[in-house]
């Protein structure tokens, strides 16, 4: 698994707009990990709140819309190949296929926060038959949903354990200070208590 931080760190809003877009067109990366970072980088001061919103919604939508278009194009063979391989059980697919086909729009909507299904909706819902219109209204509001909370809860994190956190380095900071005095006047100790050894043992003889 890639560090995702890192990548947020190193590569900023490409970095969101990149895994985003994967994570939705159905590519099995976690995607509300990459959003909630993203919101701990806007509480660091990092990112900007706005830019990070609008690179996260139009992702999100941008890489559905891939997702949907290949599942359309490619059909149910091809989505049950490639899902045998990702998830693993023939069965979690039917059950998602079948979640989407009744549920329709409303399914793909709900998808959205179901980290299970959410990545293999699209492409699901493009090979059940599910009209463009229909699928673009669900995937907009979805995401326009989606993004915000994800990177609410990342900024709340960083702002209800940013302080705890820095304590904690400071206490780490001090405890180091003190275990490195301790072992530096333990080795000095243990230094002349040797050469008085030694000095009594040269007296003794």
């Amino acid at each position: 698994m890639p560090d995702f931080g890192q990548l947020i760190g190193h590569w900023g809003y490409l970095a969101i707009f990149v895994l985003v877009i994967l994570g939705n067109m159905g590519v099995p990366l976690p995607e509300e990990t990459v959003l909630i970072l993203a919101g701990y980088l806007v509480w660091q001061g990092e990112l900007r709140l706005p830019m990070v919103l609008g690179i996260g919604i139009l992702s999100a939508v941008v890489g559905d819309n891939i997702g949907y278009r290949i599942g359309r194009h490619y059909g149910q063979g091809t989505i049950e190949r490639y899902g045998h391989w990702v998830l693993g059980n023939s069965r979690r697919l039917e059950r998602m296929r079948g979640f989407v086909t009744r549920y329709g729009p409303t399914g793909v909507f709900i998808a959205r926060f179901l980290p299970g299904l959410r990545f293999m909706a699209a492409p699901l819902a493009g090979a059940t038959g599910l009209r463009p219109l229909r699928f673009f209204v669900a995937n907009v509001l979805g995401a326009a949903l989606y993004v915000p909370l994800s990177v609410a809860l990342g900024y709340a994190v960083g702002y209800g354990l940013g302080d705890y956190v820095n304590h904690l380095e400071r206490v780490a900071g001090k405890l180091a200070q003190i275990v490195l005095t301790v072992a530096i006047l333990g080795a000095l100790a243990l230094t002349g208590w040797r050469a008085l050894r030694a000095a009594r043992a040269r007296r003794g003889s």
